[in-house]
């Protein structure tokens, strides 16, 4: 594995809310990070079947572009009853004809898909979100951190946290991801192993392989 030297790094994301929980999650680290949107990079087109190729074509559009080592996540949830869908598709559930998102209307398609499955019971509805983060830089070398976060899909709870979130209840927890604090979902701090979102899963083991630990709290 290539060593990560403290600097720039690129976050190679459009979406404010994987921005915002990436921004939580890095900054105690002391990078001088910069988004691909902030930057005004185009968003390339997401053509992977898996989380890990669409993770790698932004981390390398963003590198490529800047001659930075950037850091991207692609990440989805995965129900069981629906045969792994939406998956990598997540996204597109709450596309509509304007290019507009809206994920109120892609909960409902999920839950009416479970219906039309016959999928009606809690132990039917078992699910998981999965993220994978991609660190690559300028010369298409990366490396892959996976996380996922088994739970269940539940009617929407909650006006936390983004996406797919309300829907979403954790093994071993009474609160949706979408009715935790951005602490509780990340459930991680250095040092601390007891990450609960697939994003601080991932994340975690990304800062373990690649970051200095040594005097963050």
């Amino acid at each position: 594995m290539r060593v990560l030297e403290k600097g720039k790094l690129v976050v190679a994301s459009h979406n404010a809310g994987k921005l915002r929980e990436i921004a939580d999650l890095i900054g105690p680290f002391g990078f001088d990070t910069q988004s691909a949107g902030g930057l005004g990079l185009p968003e390339p087109d997401e053509t992977g079947t898996t989380f890990e190729e669409n993770a790698y074509i932004k981390a390398f559009a963003a590198a490529s572009a800047t001659g930075l080592p950037a850091l991207s996540d692609d990440s989805g949830l995965v129900v069981d009853a629906l045969n792994g869908e939406p998956g990598v598709y997540t996204a597109n559930w709450a596309e509509r004809e304007d290019g507009s998102r809206d994920f109120n209307m892609a909960m409902t398609k999920v839950l009416d898909r479970l219906e039309e499955a016959g999928a009606t019971q809690p132990e039917q509805r078992k699910g998981r979100f999965v993220s994978v983060i991609c660190l690559c830089w300028p010369d298409g070398h990366a490396e892959y951190y996976r996380g996922e976060a088994q739970g269940r899909i539940v009617t929407p709870r909650g006006n936390d946290g983004f996406g797919f979130d309300p829907l979403f209840l954790p093994d071993g927890h009474e609160k949706t991801f979408g009715e935790m604090t951005a602490e509780q979902k990340h459930g991680w701090k250095p040092g601390d192993s007891a990450a609960l979102s697939h994003r601080a899963r991932a994340f975690q083991l990304f800062a373990n392989a690649k970051l200095d630990m040594s005097g963050v709290n």
